[in-house]
């Protein structure tokens, strides 16, 4: 069995910090023909979206070993260790088709701020889940914006998915707010199990298919 690493949106635009919730399952390493070929998302404006490395240890432990972001997630483990880390570096260095590990990274300075990813989650029927998290050092600053909507270019037209799915904690509206600003819209309501929160908790779920987000792409708006 692989072990848990979560991958959470834990950055807003505007006043306060969305939460985006997804598990990702740590497997053995793949067999070479059920990777893709595609690279890695397109840079922003102010971004980088690539492997994390091991020279991102040190920033990747830093910023992840905070209880303000795993007590608003669903599985992030708190402390988040060194090892919780180099497992994150090691996910990072597979990409397949349907499940993926990037850094997030600031262009001017090639800085580790975050991750962001995609992978099919059991609990929700094989649905590939989009997830993501920033720093707190770095909210409120759009830099989440940015690199969903990166990534999720990245899965339509590189990766082949024809459907993301995210879910984000009913009572933080911010989340959500985020995600339909980048082209989801919502799919009804769920249960998850926050371990930070230590209980279930209500969740809305969103999706985004590929025909939409072509569909909004070509009017240039999400909305």
């Amino acid at each position: 069995m692989g072990r848990h690493l979560p991958f959470f949106f834990v950055q807003w635009d505007g006043q306060c910090t969305g939460v985006e919730i997804m598990v990702v399952e740590y497997e053995e390493i793949p067999e070479e023909s059920s990777c893709i070929a595609a690279g890695s998302p397109q840079d922003t404006a102010r971004l980088v979206i690539d492997r994390a490395r091991k020279d991102d240890l040190a920033d990747i432990l830093f910023l992840a070993n905070n209880r303000r972001i795993a007590e608003k997630l669903a599985s992030m483990p708190h402390p988040f260790t060194y090892e919780d880390a180099k497992a994150l570096v090691k996910r990072s260095e597979v990409l397949l088709q349907s499940q993926a590990t990037f850094a997030i990274r600031m262009k001017n300075t090639g800085r580790f701020i975050g991750a962001i990813g995609f992978n099919p989650l059991a609990e929700d029927f094989g649905a590939v889940h989009l997830g993501y998290w920033v720093g707190e050092p770095f909210w409120n600053q759009g830099y989440a914006t940015e690199a969903v909507k990166s990534v999720i270019e990245f899965a339509f037209a590189d990766a082949g998915i024809r459907e993301l799915s995210a879910s984000c904690r009913v009572s933080n509206p911010a989340s959500q707010h985020i995600l339909t600003k980048c082209g989801f819209k919502q799919d009804g309501t769920t249960k998850l199990h926050s371990l930070g929160a230590k209980a279930m908790v209500d969740a809305t779920r969103l999706t985004l298919t590929r025909t939409q987000w072509i569909a909004n792409s070509r009017w240039g708006s999400a909305g």
